[in-house]
């Protein structure tokens, strides 16, 4: 079976359901005849840069940001607007604490908002550090930041 044939496969059993654990993908795969083990799935869900998200029916689920377009779906900003607890600035690094397991999901907006303030960022599971070369910059990101919410 063809890797790009399995990735397709996952994004679209994402989209429909709420898939939570690797585990869960897998037997949905498998169920489609796709035969994968639980170690397949893990490479598949790093090569496609997928993160977890509250869920409505379960507690979290998977999700994919499209990475070809660099633009941020009215979904994915409604996403990070609601796992976002606070913004605040430590002198030259924005701190962004988030809902528990969301970190890599505002990670992953705040890179795509390419703000040229910011000259690198790291996502924990529950915090995003963008630093920025100055006091004034994190400042400015920390108002940018606000106002991309309103």
């Amino acid at each position: 079976m063809l890797r790009s044939a399995r990735h397709a496969k996952i994004l679209e059993i994402i989209a429909h359901k709420e898939i939570e654990t690797q585990e869960e993908l897998c037997e949905e795969l498998n169920k489609q005849n796709y035969k994968v083990a639980q170690a397949t799935i893990s490479r598949d869900i790093k090569d496609l840069h997928l993160f977890k998200v509250a869920g409505v029916q379960k507690k979290y689920r998977y999700a994919h940001i499209h990475e070809s377009t660099g633009e941020i779906s009215p979904k994915m900003k409604s996403l990070f607007a609601d796992c976002v607890v606070s913004i605040r600035c430590a002198q030259n690094i924005v701190v962004v604490k988030t809902l528990p397991g969301n970190g890599n999901n505002a990670g992953s907006v705040i890179d795509k908002l390419n703000f040229v303030e910011i000259i690198g960022s790291v996502a924990g599971d529950d915090t995003v550090f963008a630093v920025c070369e100055d006091a004034e910059n994190a400042l400015l990101v920390v108002e940018k930041i606000h106002e991309f919410l309103k």
